[in-house]
This record gives C-alpha cells, structure tokens and sequence, in this order.
C-alpha cells in the first residue's frame, strides 16, 4: 500500500484493506472500455440494486453531464453540470470536497467528459483554462502555471485574444506529462486544433503538433497557402488514448473550418478527419490515416481510438479501431497505420458551388460492414403516420439525397447518417478475449442549406450559420432565438455570446461587437460588419455560408425515416464482420401507442466486462441503463435513471464490493436535465 493510499484511507475513512481494482483514466486503460472484473455476471446481473446516488444539485433547464467517473484510491472523481469538481467517497457517495471554477458565478450550458488523475493532481478544463487540483484537497496546486491553471489560447501561433479554446474530453498521461486536444470553432475566424503536452507538474509547455501544418511542415502542401493563418478546427476534441508501451499517443481528429464550404483551404487538408499516431516524448508524427479528405459535411471522427489486439492472418496484432460519424470502422496496424481490411477509394461527386474544389476520391472500408445506413432514401421516408409520411416526403423532394458525400448546395443536402449520426463520442467498447469491438449508432438526417454570404449583418455572418437568419434555430438541438429578449436580459445575453453555451463556441473576441448583436435579438436593429465583406481585405470572409443547422425531423418531432432510429452492434474485428445488431432504445409515448424497438438517439458509450456483460446507457428519451449479454444482444436487465445516462459509466471494486457507476445528466435534443451520480451493486451478503 502507498503512503497517498494510506493517507485518503486515514482522512476520508475508506477501508484500507482488499485488492481494489479502480477506473483510474477515461474510457478505462486502451480506450477499449473493458473491465476485467467477474463478479457481477450474467446469472445475477438481475439482482443488482442502487448502492448509493449522489445529486449535485447543480442540474439547471437544458444542462448536460457526460463525465466518465475516475475512480483512485476509494475516491470518485467527476464534474456537475455547473462544471464543479467533485470528490466522492466511492463506497458510499459521500461528497468529500467539491471545486468551483467559477467561483459562484452564473454558470452556462457545458458538454463536459470528465477528468484527468494524476499522482496528487486532478486535472480539468474549464472555458479556456486547464487546472491541476490537488487530489485529496481540492485546492488549486499554485506551482502549476499561474495560480493553479494555465490558459490553452497561448502557444497557438496567434494573438491569444482572438482565440477560442476550450476542451470538453480529459487530456492523457504519458510519463510526466498531461496531453490535450481542444474544442475549437467551427467558423471562421477559426482557432486551430493543435495538440500539445505540458508538464504535469509546472504546466510548461513541453511540445506541439501542428494539425494545420505552417510552411516547410509535412502536410502544407495540402491547404491553400494561407490557410495556417486563418483555418482552423482538424482538433481532437473527442480525446486521446495512449500507449505508454510503445511511448504513442493516438489522436483522432475533427473537420477543417468553415465545416461546409472550402474554398480559402484548397486541398485534402491533412490534418483534419485523420487518425493520428504521435511519439508521445516528442509530439513528432509516426504515421497518419485521413478518412475524409477535404471534409465539407462535419464528417469528423466522434470519438477518441480505441487501442485493441485482434487475430488477423493467423497474427495477433495490435492495432488502432476508429469508429466514424458515417457508421464506418477502420482498423489499422498500431504501429505503422496500415489498414489491416482493405480500403477502396471511390469517385464523388463534384460541387457546383464557387470557388469549391472537392477530393475527387473518398475512402470506404470494404470490411467491416457500415453499422448504419449510409444514404436516406425515398423508400425509407417514415411510415409512422400517412400525415407524417407525406409531409416528410415534401420535404425530401425539396433536396439532395444521393449518400454521404452528396456536396452541400443552394438547393440543399441531406446529410446521413447525419452530424450526430453513426458512432457517437461516447466511443466504443472492445472485447480482447472475443475481438468484438461494440458501438452504439444513430441515423439522424440533417439538411444543409448553403446560402450566398452578401449579408454584411453582424447577426447572420457570425449566427446565422447556426440558429438560422430567421433566428428560429433547430431546437432542440440548437434553440430558438424568437423573442429571446423574454427569456434573458441584455447581460444574460452578452454573457452567453462572450462565454459560449452548450457547443457554442465563445465569442468574446468580437468584443464590441457583442453588444450590437445583443442589440439586434432585442430590437431588431441589426448592426453592418464595419470593413466591406470581400476576399480582396477580409481573410475570413467566404462566399458561402450555410443557412443553419437544420435537423430533419417529421412533424411531431420523431425522425422522419423508418426505423431503426437508433443501434447497438458489436463487430466482430477478427474475421470484419457484424455479430449482432439490434434496435436500442425507445419513445416511451410511442410505446404506449404500441410502436416499441424503434430505437432513439443515444449519447455515452458502453463498457464490457470479462463475466459476459455490456452495460450502457446512453437512450436520450427512456433514461433505462440496460446490460446485455455480451455474445448475443441479449437483453438482461434494465432499470429507469433519474435522467438519461448520456455519459459512459465506469466499472470498479472497492473493498470486495464490485460497482457500476454512470452519471445522469440529461438534457439532450430536449430530455429533462438532471445532475446525479447512480452506483449499482450486487446485495450485500453474497453474489
């Protein structure tokens, strides 16, 4: 036993006795999400009860929790919807300390993935900083960066006022230091993606890759000349995974910005939409796998790589699994990014837009199979009603519906299976002792309208793309700002937009600007961008712009093809083929009507174990966390969340005791929002 185990046993009165088996990083050790534990299995798993549930008190209307609990030491450690840190005593939940980054100020919507737990540290990000906490205390540890945080806009090759970075997933240890990804904008002006390691102790910058490459660097030749200027995003804002044996670090990447038209980066764009393999002593590139080239559908990778050892020729190798937003999964050699499947490049269609120049060529893995449907076609349009049927077959008529690389277009494009479709950030599960790789997948159409950028409105160049030019968004996902004035006063309002909200990047670098547009949602009075929106003196000006995030849903608010809406697949990565796929999750109001196994959207991933378990939550609109037999999809128990699990849960043993934890935060696409922490074991007095 350590002298820090002894201690926290001492302080917070945790049994220091028994081999405990802990959760001690994100997505559990590989990123494969795997417990090797064995008490609970498929014969009792109908017995598990609650064994403790902490409420933050922290959820608020539309907040959202997606933490993957940490689990050192007898401790738990997560954030709330209000972006506290929280301490829990993992036998019991009793809060043990708690950390307001913000001090007691108002708090906004956040989409959060928990911690980072190093030595004596706990490492989070909040807004533009990451902070080291000390881990039985709380407190800021002053000797890193200044005051406990350091600020991730710096280090980023351009004027640190003008930057947005924030980071939503945890960051990787490797030796002694912390390595992070980011969250960024998806408009322009952009801030880049970069993906840096810093000393874990001091905060000290220790090394860069450039994930838009400056001139002279591998990759330049693949954006316009200027792009390392002013593009941005190709971030790993999903996370990373490490391996600490091979001293490699895998990262895979989001869409260059702007997301929906290219013309200011001509060219594949390496490297956005990459699996990335890094030293991870250097930050030096070992190998690359892009699998959009010249994204202009926010095709990102949604999820960090999964690190697994399959059987393939005969070999056991260990290689990299990548699941995609199209419902795709490579599979490449770890060391040397060679896909162990082959992978056929197929022509694409061409784009009629100005100034666009799309790859000609797209990668499709010829195995394993897609996990979803990879085009919504008129023979899928709902038949959930002749009324729904018919208006959603208006609607598609209205559009281009020809796959996933259908190019966006004045007309409009139908996205599939959709920016929130096919593999999620939740990431997925692996099996080693059966190969099976499991993946929760939604098929959500989008449409994507682009539309001429003549408008010198503040509103439309730096909203519009969003909640559209008729400020009527797409709610749930992305909110109405009709009469808004009703809901938030004129600082509420330009808190927001300084601050961000939800996926809403902050825009305090508008800095005067704020307040104007703030001016045209409560009067109407829009304010003209001050120089004239040309290319000639504005780098980040584009001719095109899209109308808003649009989701496609039918009339009643369902999805507007035929079911299922939403899966769980394992994949068997042995052999590339797909072992069992079945309709996860449930309308509730649509069960009652006798319409059940539809499926729905999901978010949060699963986790397996050696006794022959899935377990996951995930279903945004039944709040049921469920556990499956791991070979055959078989459902095995189930039982109703405060809110929806969209969280991936953890999996650990304390003092002989085995637990399942999940986080129920809610408050996705319109699910009530909530703030828990739910613990479940087997009864005490034998399994």
């Amino acid at each position: 036993m350590t002298l820090l185990r002894l201690l926290v046993c001492l302080l917070f009165g945790l049994d220091a006795l028994g081999a405990d088996v802990e959760w001690p990083v994100n997505g559990g050790a590989y990123n494969i999400r795997y417990s090797a534990l064995r008490q609970i299995t498929r014969e009792n798993v109908g017995r598990l009860k609650t064994a403790w549930v902490y409420d933050s008190g922290d959820a608020f209307k539309d907040s959202e929790m997606q933490s993957n609990p940490i689990i050192v030491g007898g401790i738990l450690y997560a954030t709330t919807p209000k972006m506290r840190v929280v301490a829990l005593n993992a036998e019991n939940g009793r809060e043990l300390w708690a950390f307001d980054p913000a001090a007691g100020a108002a708090q906004r919507r956040f989409r959060h993935r928990g911690v980072t737990v190093y030595q004596d540290r706990v490492f989070f990000t909040y807004r533009n900083y990451l902070w080291a906490l000390d881990r039985l205390s709380g407190k800021p540890v002053q000797s890193f960066g200044k005051d406990g945080r350091i600020d991730l806009r710096e280090g980023l090759d351009r004027p640190v006022e003008k930057m947005s970075v924030s980071a939503s997933s945890p960051g990787v240890i490797f030796e002694d230091m912390i390595i992070m990804g980011s969250t960024v904008p998806e408009t322009l002006p952009g801030s880049p993606g970069f993906i840096r390691a810093f000393d874990a102790k001091t905060g000290a910058l220790r090394w860069v890759f450039r994930t838009i490459p400056r001139p002279g660097e591998f990759g330049y030749e693949t954006w316009s000349k200027e792009s390392y200027k002013i593009s941005g995003g190709a971030n790993a804002w999903a996370g990373l995974s490490v391996d600490p044996k091979l001293g490699m670090v895998f990262a895979a990447t989001g869409s260059a910005s702007f997301d929906f038209y290219g013309a200011n980066r001509i060219g594949d764009n390496l490297f956005a939409d990459c699996v990335l393999a890094l030293d991870a002593r250097t930050g030096n590139r070992i190998w690359h796998f892009q699998g959009i080239k010249h994204d202009v559908w926010d095709l990102d990778f949604p999820a960090a790589p999964s690190l697994v050892t399959v059987t393939h020729q005969g070999q056991r190798v260990e290689a990299v699994a990548q699941i995609t937003k199209t419902g795709y999964v490579y599979v490449l050699d770890r060391r040397t990014g060679k896909p162990l499947f082959p992978v056929k490049y197929r022509q694409v269609p061409a784009s009629a837009l100005d100034g666009e120049k799309l790859s000609s060529v797209q990668p499709y893995p010829v195995k394993p199979p897609p996990f979803t449907r990879q085009a919504f076609t008129e023979d899928m349009i709902t038949n959930r009603t002749p009324e729904a049927h018919a208006a959603v077959l208006a609607k598609f008529r209205e559009v281009d519906s020809n796959g996933m690389f259908t190019p966006p277009s004045v007309r409009g494009t139908m996205l599939f299976p959709g920016t929130d479709g096919g593999g999620e950030w939740g990431g997925a599960a692996f099996d080693p002792e059966t190969g099976l790789l499991y993946v929760n997948s939604n098929e959500q159409p989008w449409i994507i309208r682009m539309v001429t950028h003549e408008t010198k409105s503040l509103y439309k160049n730096n909203c519009g793309g969003c909640h559209g030019d008729d400020l009527k968004g797409a709610p749930p996902a992305i909110p109405s700002l009709v009469d808004v004035g009703k809901r938030h006063s004129r600082a509420e309002l330009a808190s927001i937009i300084r601050e961000g909200n939800g996926r809403m990047p902050a825009f305090d670098y508008l800095e005067k600007n704020v307040d104007e547009i703030v001016e045209f949602l409560l009067t109407g009075q829009d304010t003209e961008v001050m120089k004239t929106a040309d290319e000639k003196n504005d780098p980040n000006w584009l001719k095109y712009r899209n109308e808003g995030y649009i989701l496609f849903r039918d009339p009643e608010g369902y999805p507007p093809l035929t079911p299922p809406w939403g899966t769980l697949n394992a994949i068997d990565l042995n052999k590339g083929e797909i072992r069992w796929q079945i309709p996860f999750g449930d309308y509730p109001e649509l069960v009652a009507k006798g319409m059940k196994d539809t499926g729905s959207d999901n978010y949060g991933g699963p986790v397996v174990t050696a006794s022959g378990l899935l377990f996951i939550g995930a279903t945004n609109f039944d709040k049921k966390f469920r556990a499956f037999d791991k070979l055959t999809g078989k459902l095995l128990w189930q039982t109703v969340l405060p809110a929806a699990g969209n969280a991936t849960p953890s999996i650990y043993e304390l003092n002989g005791r085995e637990y399942v934890v999940i986080v129920c935060g809610g408050g996705k696409n319109g699910a009530p929002s909530g703030g828990s922490i739910v613990a479940f074991a087997l009864p005490l007095g034998g399994n």
